[in-house]
């Protein structure tokens, strides 16, 4: 999902997918919707050649395209022509929220699942999940699942799924997946603020290993997805697993990211991930980069450095296309002005942001003579 921009480098994401799984990368996990269609296309070229039996295979049935009983066959037989394989590791219902679950339940989709199995098309049976922990649970509830896959990270504990939904899933003996282990990459690039405070922690580590081995402390998590769209963070993340695992992190540890927690909540006004799901918007609003810039511009400025990085972004934001013929087709780049308000975005969004009210305050924040001044929760 990761691989930017939406037209895939195939050349470039089949050498770094064969490089993860020659570096001991065994879980794969990708999407229907993901780069219109090309994820999966291009994860299944790369898994050829003999890859394809050394890794978990995972992806997901849209369900937000689901309409009848009948589209789970024809969606899993063109993910697997596409995947070029014969059987799927695991198949999650994808972004399980109420309304989703209430297909599950009235097209028996569960039975299709059940069926896909016994005839070796599938092995394992689970869903990912964007919703509250009441539905959490009565998802969790309905069905003895394999697996399933939430967003956490040290600033989502009580969000969506929580930490409590986490242990509640695990007590159920399911597979833990976590996605958005570093919010859309938010983690990885911390305000200043953030990064004096993990530099004079006892350890020193990069933010993104900060937040990973966060992760992979807990023992009710199995596996932890991570973006990387290049070889360096490949590289990076490998060895920062070598000595991760259940208890890895100290008291000492928790403390620190307790505080950087309350920096970063008084600060980040979008609480967008840059999923993409959103995307691509009719009219070519950019609607994740709108929102990053938002929040780079939200950060507190406490120094000279900090005050060039905000003039940098809304000279970035200036830059965007304002006017809808002008935005590029295969890299759409239109700024916040562009948004119609229709509203196909809204049901998209796994973290339920009003897209539209939100890009009004964007354009409020970084368009030409309009006030700089800053837009909190």
């Amino acid at each position: 999902m990761r691989f930017w921009p939406l037209q895939v480098d195939y050349k470039k994401a089949m050498r770094l997918i064969r490089k993860a799984v020659d570096s001991g990368v065994n879980y794969f996990d990708t999407g229907w919707p993901y780069h219109l269609g090309q994820s999966e296309k291009v994860l299944g070229m790369a898994l050829a050649g003999g890859y394809r039996e050394k890794v978990h295979l995972v992806t997901k049935l849209p369900m937000f395209m689901v309409s009848k009983a009948d589209d789970f066959d024809r969606f899993l037989h063109g993910q697997l022509e596409k995947l070029q394989t014969n059987y799927l590791d695991t198949y999650l219902f994808h972004s399980m929220d109420k309304g989703n679950f209430r297909k599950v339940v009235d097209f028996k989709l569960i039975d299709k699942m059940e069926k896909a199995r016994e005839k070796g098309l599938i092995k394992y049976i689970g869903f990912s999940f964007h919703d509250t922990l009441p539905v959490f649970k009565q998802i969790v509830d309905y069905y003895p699942w394999d697996v399933v896959q939430i967003q956490y990270n040290y600033l989502d504990t009580s969000k969506q799924a929580t930490t409590q939904g986490l242990e509640y899933a695990y007590s159920k003996n399911m597979a833990v997946v976590i996605m958005e282990p570093l919010k859309g990459g938010l983690l990885a690039n911390p305000p200043q603020d953030v990064m004096d405070l993990l530099e004079k922690a006892q350890n020193n580590r990069k933010p993104v290993e900060w937040a990973l081995r966060f992760l992979w402390d807990k023992k009710e998590v199995s596996v932890v997805l991570s973006g990387m769209g290049s070889e360096k963070m490949l590289d990076e993340n490998c060895a920062y697993a070598h000595d991760a695992g259940p208890g890895c992190q100290s008291e000492a540890d928790t403390a620190v990211l307790g505080s950087v927690v309350e920096i970063y909540e008084k600060q980040i006004a979008i609480p967008c991930t840059a999923c993409q799901y959103c995307m691509p918007c009719p009219f070519g609003v950019n609607i994740p980069e709108n929102f990053a810039l938002m929040n780079a511009v939200n950060i507190k400025i406490s120094n000279l450095q900090d005050r060039i990085f905000r003039w940098l972004d809304k000279r970035k934001y200036k830059k965007m296309a304002s006017v809808r013929e002008k935005v590029n087709k295969n890299k759409p780049d239109g700024n916040a002005s562009l948004c119609t308000r229709c509203g196909q975005c809204l049901s998209k969004c796994p973290q339920s942001i009003n897209i539209p009210d939100e890009l009004a305050k964007c354009h409020q924040v970084l368009g030409p003579k309009k006030s700089t001044a800053k837009l909190t929760k």
